[in-house]
């Protein structure tokens, strides 16, 4: 099987082609093999057979000359699975409205590869779950007499770290953490992720490269309720929470820099630690520090619409009837990803309140909120037309000084004007 792998002999299939999938399955065409994408989006594939890309971080261009060449394919067929030699799963894994997982597309999955698994046959999950997902759920589906999972099939589980709009990072050059059902499953992901991936982690079981991706993710969500905590508290003191953030840094020991906003967005953040707080509860353990983050994180909107309430009352004005521009709907700049984004929160919690609300980002032309359509109005109109301006993302690309310019009242949970000074006493920060 390595054999066939470092040869470029192995024909390696994606399934799903999002924000995860199709940057992976581009590395694999790259690096030389013959690659095919499974994905059920129809729209998705006429794309890619067009040569036409829906992910901002791969050019159409790239996609467009695999295309052409013959090295990545792409269907809706799963029976294409029967003809490859590695599969990597790369599905998605959203929560209930309960918090509780929903892997139901990895069990589809799972129960696809049972129909199609075959002798020498590769099968590596990213799709963030908790714990004991690919032990659990994929290895049943393939394991068994006669083929047997470290001897005639290979299960290994290693973690997406995919960082939409990253210019520096991407899925080549992010280390690759794997980690098998046994030591030979390992070797053997390794070596096909080594083909495509600068850097590969190799760890000791699945669980732990599974866990590896829930603390990432947790570390994160926990020191952003830290310091959205000290933001409302620098709120109540009366200092400035970027002044003392920025101070603090200069350490150059023993701190990092983390910093407050309107909530946490995209569909890692939010999601993965209740993964872990999930797998825990079944075991009658209570993850209080994840919960308590996820409970500081998810008052953030609240927080925001509070702090604009207070800015209204400077001006004698209320939220009900009041015109409020949300500048930037995506959930980090300068990507066009809206998922779990803090700004549908802020939107609907102001339109309860009877505020009439309209938004400006460049990467979002159109939202569909609630079964309502909403369009990005003009920078050029937006601000002057409003009554109170907030801005949630901080798109690298807008002009500030024209936002500060043309609105009455600013509400800045980013800090992006940092830059101008307030002689107008207008600018409330989060």
């Amino acid at each position: 099987m390595i054999g066939k792998i470092e040869t470029r002999r192995a024909r390696v299939a994606v399934v799903g082609l999002g924000y995860v999938g199709l940057p992976l399955a581009v590395e694999f065409a790259d690096a030389g093999f013959d690659v095919v994408g499974i994905e059920v989006d129809r729209q998705k594939l006429l794309q890619i057979r067009d040569g036409q890309s829906y992910i901002p971080d791969i050019p159409s261009e790239r996609l467009l000359c695999l295309a052409r060449q013959g090295k990545l394919t792409a269907t809706d067929d799963p029976s294409a699975l029967r003809q490859v030699d590695a599969v990597s799963i790369c599905v998605p894994t959203p929560l209930r409205k309960t918090k509780d997982p929903d892997i139901s597309y990895i069990v589809d999955v799972a129960g696809q590869l049972k129909k199609y698994v075959h002798p020498e046959m590769l099968v590596v999950l990213e799709s963030t779950s908790y714990p004991g997902t690919t032990r659990e759920i994929v290895l049943p589906a393939i394991d068994g007499h006669p083929l047997q999972v470290g001897r005639d099939l290979f299960l290994a589980f290693s973690p997406e770290r995919v960082d939409p709009g990253n210019k520096r990072y991407n899925t080549r050059n992010t280390p690759k953490v794997i980690g098998g059902i046994t030591p030979s499953c390992t070797r053997v992901a390794c070596s096909l992720y080594s083909q495509a991936i600068e850097q590969v982690v190799a760890v000791n079981s699945a669980e732990a490269a599974e866990m590896v991706k829930l603390l990432e993710n947790t570390f994160r969500a926990v020191n952003i309720a830290l310091v959205n905590e000290v933001a409302m508290i620098c709120n109540k003191l009366g200092l400035d929470v970027w002044e003392v953030i920025d101070a603090a840094a200069t350490k150059p020991f023993g701190y990092m820099k983390f910093y407050p906003g309107p909530g946490i967005g995209g569909h890692c953040i939010p999601v993965d630690p209740h993964y872990l707080s999930w797998k825990l509860r079944a075991l009658n353990y209570t993850a209080r520090f994840i919960d308590l983050a996820g409970e500081v994180n998810s008052q953030m909107p609240s927080y925001v619409v509070d702090r604009l309430i207070e800015a209204l009352n400077m001006r004698r004005k209320s939220v009900n009837g009041s015109r409020i521009l949300i500048i930037g709907v995506a959930y980090k700049p300068d990507v066009s990803d809206t998922r779990e984004s803090p700004a549908l929160d802020i939107i609907r919690l102001l339109q309860r309140m009877r505020a009439e609300v309209i938004y400006h980002d460049p990467f979002v032309p159109a939202l569909k909120l609630d079964g309502e359509e909403l369009s990005s109005v003009s920078l050029d109109q937006g601000p002057q037309s409003c009554d109170c301006a907030v801005i949630i993302t901080n798109h690298s690309g807008l002009d500030y000084q024209a936002i500060y310019d043309g609105a009455p009242l600013i509400v800045d949970t980013r800090n992006a004007l940092s830059r101008i000074k307030d002689v107008e006493g207008k600018l409330f920060k989060l």
